[in-house]
């Protein structure tokens, strides 16, 4: 079975803390899934290694990508995700112009490069509480099935 691979940056913990939650999901549908934080990744050819990705974010200041993905975004340029299965997630801050800009970004990267997003991005303000909660868990559930990785 094919694995997901599921990046993410966080600073606060809110965009990690939406990772556990997505992370849930796709185990409950006995998904596998490999982890990462974006920091963590020195090589964007991982990406290669994988047909299913989903990429998590928070916004820093006006709708910006933070600094832990700027390189591996830049790297992607060099990657293309033609026939990969992908989605995207993201905390911000609606007291911002632009409210998970970060995630647009990301969006727009992959698709760009060749990418299928599947599931329309989730974007939370701050840390998931009540009904988000559920809603990323089941993110993560509708990965799996439209990845074709459910068992």
């Amino acid at each position: 079975m094919a694995k997901i691979l599921l990046v993410y940056a966080t600073m606060s913990g809110n965009t990690e803390a939406m990772a556990d939650l997505i992370e849930k999901g796709l185990q409950e549908a006995l998904a596998e899934v490999d982890r990462f934080e974006a920091m963590d990744i020195d090589d964007a050819q991982l990406f290669t290694d994988y047909d299913h990705v989903i990429m998590g974010t928070y916004t820093w200041g006006d709708g910006d990508l933070p600094d832990e993905f700027l390189d591996l975004v830049e790297d992607m340029e060099e990657i293309d995700f033609s026939g990969k299965t992908c989605a995207v997630f993201g905390s911000g801050d609606t007291a911002y112009e632009f409210f998970c800009g970060a995630v647009d970004t990301l969006e727009a990267k992959i698709k760009e490069r060749g990418g299928d997003i599947v599931l329309p991005s989730v974007k939370i303000e701050n840390n998931p509480e009540g009904e988000e909660e559920e809603e990323l868990i089941n993110f993560g559930r509708q990965f799996a099935k439209k990845s074709g990785c459910a068992v």
